[in-house]
């Protein structure tokens, strides 16, 4: 077949990944001139640690393979499966780790309890005072940064792939066929629209009404640190923000820091290839969003850093906002058809770097 790919984020390139495969020819378009969105703007961490017990965890199972396999076939990804820490800090926490620990998936997700010289000695960089960690050896990392190009690269070798940035699509009509702005009428066999966080435009009157939301997050960028991060780390307050960690012994949590109530807050730090650390990040879901970032949320997740290593971080050289689509029904994401031959998908919310590979299998299953 000859498939459109509407949309260069992560999820339009694995649908376009996931069609050249299958033999097809795919033409690949982007308002933009590159890929701008949350799909790089993001920590990169392919998160299986805290999807929910059942198809979602299934699901990222399945993405963390084929992410694997995509890391083999295209090394300039930067896939390492470095595994993460969750670092618990008080008793509460605690409680709800032994919970998840003791439940019969904790095997499949890798995960397990370590007292905190073991957790040390699975990462040295991690000094602080902590009471246990999670560890869980079925996360990963890629650079997010560096994806882009590198799956574009790939596809267009062979032969089957055209990417077109800079075209934004104006019309959708049946065949099907999309018109962009410059007035260039491109017809296929199927349209795959992966418009991410773009809720308006060519199918605004579906993606209005479908159960989805925007969610805008800040997150921030250190210059170089001086020696390696074995794993990819989490705090605490992490266990409020992922359905793995719904528990019982959840409730029993104490409130947060004002700062990160406020945000919504939870500490994830990555280490990228050359050294420097991804930390992040907030939660915000009322739109008008802001135009500008917020000071007190790059302090805070700085400072909770900081105590989780036991040492000072280098300076930030970058902060940053994104914003991203999220499903607000049950479902993992959002697919529907637009028109015939015509598909939507959107809305993994912040599980799009993990989940993308996986979902856009199960698109041309």
């Amino acid at each position: 077949m000859r498939v459109i790919i509407v949309g260069g984020g992560i999820l339009g390139l694995m649908h376009a990944r996931s069609a050249v495969r299958r033999g097809h020819e795919v033409v690949h378009l982007e308002r933009e001139a590159g890929t701008r969105g949350a799909s790089v703007r993001n920590f990169g961490l392919v998160w299986v640690s805290g999807r929910a017990t059942g198809p979602e965890l299934d699901l990222a199972l399945t993405a963390r393979q084929l992410w694997e396999e995509i890391g083999r076939d295209v090394p300039g990804v930067g896939f390492r499966a470095n595994g993460s820490l969750t670092v618990l800090r008080t008793p509460a926490e605690l409680a709800v780790a032994q919970e998840v620990c003791a439940r019969p998936d904790a095997a499949e997700r890798g995960l397990r309890l370590l007292e905190p010289d073991e957790a040390r000695r699975v990462n040295p960089a991690v000094r602080g005072e902590l009471l246990a960690a999670v560890l869980c050896e079925r996360d990963a990392a890629v650079e997010s940064r560096q994806v882009p190009q590198a799956l574009r690269d790939s596809l267009a070798a062979t032969g089957r792939y055209r990417w077109l940035p800079g075209r934004e699509v104006r019309e959708l009509s049946g065949g099907p066929s999309v018109v962009d702005h410059l007035g260039v009428r491109h017809d296929a066999d199927l349209v795959v629209q992966c418009t991410g966080a773009a809720h308006t435009g060519l199918s605004g009157a579906h993606l209005s009404a479908a159960p989805l939301r925007r969610v805008r997050l800040q997150m921030m960028q250190t210059a170089p640190l001086d020696e390696p991060l074995t794993t990819s780390l989490a705090d605490g307050d992490s266990l409020r923000y992922y359905p793995a960690w719904q528990t019982p012994a959840l409730a029993a949590l104490p409130p947060q820091a004002p700062v990160a109530a406020a945000g919504k807050m939870q500490l994830l730090l990555v280490q990228r290839l050359d050294g420097s650390l991804t930390i992040g990040d907030t939660h915000e879901y009322a739109e008008p969003f802001a135009f500008d970032v917020d000071e007190q949320y790059y302090d805070y997740v700085r400072a909770v850093a900081e105590q989780l290593l036991g040492r000072a971080l280098p300076p930030t050289v970058r902060r940053w906002a994104g914003v991203y689509s999220q499903a607000t029904d049950d479902a993992i994401y959002h697919r529907a058809q637009a028109a015939p031959g015509v598909t939507i998908v959107t809305g993994p919310g912040g599980r799009g770097m993990t989940l993308s590979p996986a979902i856009a299998e199960e698109t041309f299953a």
